[in-house]
């Protein structure tokens, strides 16, 4: 089946190498459908991932003496973190969640987020110096460079941390309704 490997033994290393990358980076995204509880997408990413990791395993094994092969096929898996990382904060799947610490007025930058599409919520606390507003917002992560920029621009010494979020329901989020608005959330 495969005895262009024969004829062109160069280009074993070069499919092993990048069908490496393949396998490794499908692995990334599945592991992530995963944990974000995706049923139908994770098992079709797990299914092309294994077909390729079973073709460039059978690869390996036919043609063990071939240290090139095997560098090809450990630098692959190397070079296949690396892109699948880069791939998945490409996609930015998921949702997070935005805590947001400031001892300006919190009012305010709710409304700002608001403004800017973002659902929020507002809420007074008390930290170990002075009273704090907490600002919380849950958005997709394909906006958390936005929102990072805002806090950033209101309150360059606020405080947030910004935590993965499994699902969410029933709110307000960032998906504009027809009319361009923030739309209550399922």
């Amino acid at each position: 089946m495969f005895e262009i490997f024969d004829a062109y033994p160069w280009l074993l290393p070069v499919v092993i190498f990048f069908g490496r990358i393949c396998d490794v980076t499908l692995g990334t995204l599945r592991i992530i459908f995963v944990s974000k509880g995706e049923r139908k997408k994770a098992p079709l990413v797990g299914f092309f991932e294994v077909f390729i990791w079973v073709v460039i395993i059978s690869q390996i094994f036919s043609h063990t003496n071939s240290l090139i092969a095997y560098l090809a096929y450990a630098g692959g898996y190397a070079a296949g973190n690396f892109i699948g990382i880069l791939v998945e904060n490409k996609i930015a799947f998921g949702y997070v969640l935005f805590r947001i610490y400031t001892k300006n007025d919190g009012h305010q930058l709710a409304k700002l987020l608001n403004k800017n599409g973002i659902g929020s919520t507002f809420i007074k606390g008390e930290g170990v110096i002075s009273e704090v507003d907490i600002i919380e917002t849950v958005i997709n992560r394909k906006l958390q460079q936005k929102v990072t920029r805002i806090i950033d621009e209101f309150d360059a010494e606020a405080f947030y941390h910004i935590e993965d979020i499994r699902s969410k329901e029933r709110g307000i989020f960032t998906v504009a309704s027809p009319a361009g608005l923030p739309r209550l959330g399922k």
